[in-house]
């Protein structure tokens, strides 16, 4: 069975702060930048800034937070997030989400939202899912802090990463 992956890294020491700012839907699309750097890896280009525009992306724009499928198939999704100490945000929530700029005809499509409370020391969160993935209709990885009264806090991120491992050949009965 093949496998092509995409595997997306941003820190905050390397490329700058990435503060917390709410879409729409209450959450936050969190931006990657473009090539090779902070130990990125894209060799099927799924996360090229000429993807979904007439216009190349720029980090931190909205679309540099896509990954677009290079293949159709089953997709392993996972993620990282380092969120700066703050004791007023108390409930920390991500999910992955198909389509999250409405770029396609497919739409919005959130799934495997997870929120998880606040711990004593740093907060620092993995999340995976699986899921069939398209090629043509990109991904992203949302995040939210919130405090108390579920309000929205812009706690800046320290490290995020997003990874996509599309298994090509799934076998059907």
């Amino acid at each position: 069975m093949s496998v092509v992956i995409c595997s997306l890294k941003w820190e905050s020491a390397r490329s700058g702060a990435q503060r917390v700012s709410y879409d729409p839907d209450g959450y936050h699309l969190v931006r990657f930048p473009y090539g090779v750097s902070e130990e990125s890896y894209d060799p099927w280009n799924m996360h090229d800034p000429a993807n979904g525009g007439d216009t190349p992306s720029e980090f931190p724009d909205l679309r540099s937070g896509l990954i677009w499928p290079s293949h159709d198939g089953w997709g392993v999704l996972s993620a990282m997030v380092f969120w700066e100490a703050d004791p007023k945000t108390l409930e920390y929530r991500a999910r992955f989400v198909r389509d999250p700029l409405d770029m396609t005809d497919k739409r919005y499509d959130s799934t495997a939202t997870t929120d998880s409370a606040l711990t004593r020391g740093g907060q620092f969160r993995t999340y995976l899912w699986q899921m069939f993935v398209s090629k043509g209709t990109p991904i992203g990885l949302k995040v939210s802090a919130r405090g108390l009264g579920d309000t929205r806090r812009s706690t800046p991120l320290t490290l995020a990463e997003f990874k996509l491992a599309i298994h090509t050949d799934v076998e059907e009965p």
